[in-house]
């Protein structure tokens, strides 16, 4: 059959060459939308369901929340197992799906099933779904600093959360952008037990009534003079004088009672559960950028940080962006050590020709053939699924030293009578590659006339070599 394809080949040398420039085509196009990144994502379909529960301990969190939604998630299609963890204030469920299960589709089951149970949960537990992104989504990461010392550590977290952290959200990619760091700024009303009860006033009514205070309202339209009027009534909290002056209700004279007659109203920072810290320097703020599943890393970083170069005018002054993690560089060093070991491979080859064949131009059956064979297998890499990463880029640069070995055994027939010491030099690259040069040569021993070692089966050699001339 080998046999049969190589004279099929010689006498429709057009249709070969159309043929590799249609693959050559189709590699390069496979080359520019196969996906870049630095590791290999073996992680499994997943979805989070994240559940905020402020203030409550983790026994109550995992009876209230983490329970009731993991039995409901057990009967997701396509689910294999549901993973329930439970923190002060947090739940998280994970629901495993089978290999080959589109992201999406479970998402949307996901959202289903939580629909249907969602009105068993506490009124303050807010769930929510976690991004669209795997366990290797984290691929850059950057901190607030301001070495002039004109905004401390909450204004930093401030610009974070209410600048950046939407700027960023725009750019093609990024799944989620985590803040990190720095001090959330909060209005804290902090009662006073004894003042409370002498009102006799319960922390229900004092929340009720902030509440109530911090919000809008319509009331339709009045027309006069053949014009309407919208009616609405301004309520939201602007500044803390105005939190001070929320009523409570009436006092025993019938005076109004007052939020700053039992509370402490302040500004201060939300309870952290940990902080950033940048090179011994001190605390900073910053974020974290999180690939969606599927996208290309190298792609989206660099997208991320024409974002950022793009917003610097706009920051405070003094206020500067530092990058603390780059994956890209671990993706260009892999891309170049491929680029660097193609390039070592072909002048090696040629120096080889060159030397024991005085045949320069048998050194083009590898030059042309190497990267074709990468253009061939960047094909089945886009349209199995598989980025180009560290293991599959380090894959191809081992494969090309076989493919050398046989480049230079096609070109050894080619050469005619110095094709045996060619022979030799290919069984010193693969006992260099693996100890068994001089087996290689016997096993091709019976390759061809006059080129390699006969061996006793001359007759078979004869019809071998026949063959390959025909």
């Amino acid at each position: 059959m080998i046999a049969a394809i190589i004279r099929w080949s010689l006498h429709n040398r057009f249709l070969v060459l159309l043929a590799t420039a249609f693959i050559i085509a189709w590699g390069i196009y496979a080359l520019t939308r196969t996906p870049l990144d630095a590791i290999p994502d073996l992680s499994d379909v997943q979805v989070i369901i994240k559940t905020s529960y402020p203030g409550q301990a983790p026994q109550v969190v995992e009876d209230q929340v983490t329970y009731p939604l993991t039995t409901a998630m057990l009967a997701v299609p396509g689910a294999t197992s549901v993973r329930g963890y439970s923190q002060f204030g947090d739940s998280f469920v994970y629901i495993i799906f089978k290999d080959g299960t589109d992201l999406y589709w479970a998402r949307s089951r996901v959202l289903e099933y939580l629909s249907q149970v969602i009105s068993k949960l506490p009124r303050n537990a807010k769930p929510a779904l976690g991004p669209d992104a795997t366990g290797v989504g984290w691929v850059y990461e950057y901190a607030l600093t301001d070495r002039s010392g004109e905004h401390d550590i909450a204004q930093l977290r401030s610009i974070q959360d209410w600048f950046l952290k939407y700027e960023l959200r725009t750019v093609p990619g990024v799944a989620e952008v985590a803040s990190v760091g720095g001090m959330v700024k909060q209005y804290q009303v902090v009662v006073d037990p004894t003042r409370l009860r002498a009102y006799r006033l319960t922390l229900a009514q004092v929340r009720s009534a902030i509440e109530n205070a911090n919000q809008e309202s319509g009331g339709s339209v009045i027309e006069m003079a053949e014009a309407e009027y919208m009616v609405r009534a301004h309520g939201y909290i602007k500044n803390g004088s105005e939190l001070r002056e929320i009523p409570l209700g009436l006092s025993s004279s019938g005076t109004p009672i007052k939020l700053e007659q039992i509370a402490d109203i302040r500004l201060g920072p939300e309870m952290r559960r940990g902080i950033a810290e940048l090179n011994g320097q001190g605390e900073v703020a910053g974020g974290i950028i999180v690939m969606r599943q599927g996208e290309n890393a190298l792609a989206t970083i660099q997208a991320v940080k024409s974002k950022l170069e793009s917003l610097k005018n706009s920051l405070p002054r003094g206020v500067e962006v530092v990058t603390v993690y780059d994956r890209s560089a671990i993706i260009k060093r892999a891309v170049a050590n491929l680029r660097g070991t193609l390039i070592e491979e072909f002048i090696v080859v040629a120096l080889v020709c060159l030397a024991f064949l005085f045949h320069l131009r048998s050194s083009l059956v590898v030059i042309i053939t190497l990267p074709i064979g990468i253009l061939v297998s960047l094909i089945v890499m886009k349209y199995q699924g598989i980025n180009a990463n560290i293991m599959s880029l380090g894959g191809i640069a081992i494969a090309i030293g076989a493919m050398v070995d046989a480049a230079i055994v096609i070109a050894g027939v080619r050469a005619g009578s110095a094709g045996r010491t060619l022979v030799r030099a290919a069984g010193l690259h693969q006992n260099l590659r693996h100890g068994r040069s001089r087996r290689l040569i016997d096993h091709l021993g019976a390759g061809a006339h006059g080129l390699f070692h006969p061996r006793k089966n001359s007759q078979r050699a004869r019809k071998s070599y026949q063959s390959l001339v025909d």
